[in-house]
């Protein structure tokens, strides 16, 4: 992502928050910056092995890969433990059904800052513009192939 693109889309993230600049401050600080969900965006909490499942690996980079082909929207994932769940970013009140749960007001998300390397969180899919979302339809039809696969497997 380059420079340009990049600062317009922390500056979107940014926005989310009432005090845009207590963000700006916090990923100064911290590399990640809490954000309230609900205005901009919403996110869908999927755990780490539904998805590994649906994409048949945990190997960071096709996991990265298949989500980014999957869901062509942004992509957190909680690094704080081996079994960190996915965070989806989704319009908020999208429709949504399955074993994922949806976060909204009220909530806040912990966001890495675009482009900067945290060991909090990090980004899998970066957003491509401001504004980008993850349609949950594509969400949903992904998931939907990781039920079966648990159920025929070893």
């Amino acid at each position: 992502m380059d420079t340009e693109l990049q600062r317009a889309v922390s500056q979107w993230l940014a926005e989310t928050d009432p005090r845009p600049d207590r963000v700006w401050a916090e990923w100064e600080k911290h590399g990640v910056a809490l954000l309230p969900l609900g205005r901009r965006f919403d996110a869908i909490r999927v755990k780490a092995d539904c998805v590994h499942e649906a994409v048949g690996s945990d190997e960071p980079h096709t996991v990265a890969s298949a989500l980014e082909t999957w869901l062509a929207g942004p992509v957190i994932r909680d690094l704080r433990s081996g079994i960190g769940p996915y965070y989806a970013l989704a319009a908020p009140g999208a429709d949504r059904d399955g074993p994922a749960e949806r976060l909204t007001t009220g909530t806040y998300l912990g966001v890495p800052r675009p482009g900067h390397a945290t060991t909090l969180s990090r980004w899998v899919v970066l957003p491509q513009h401001p504004g980008a979302l993850c349609d949950s339809r594509y969400l949903r039809a992904l998931l939907a192939t990781a039920t079966p696969l648990r159920t025929v497997g070893p």
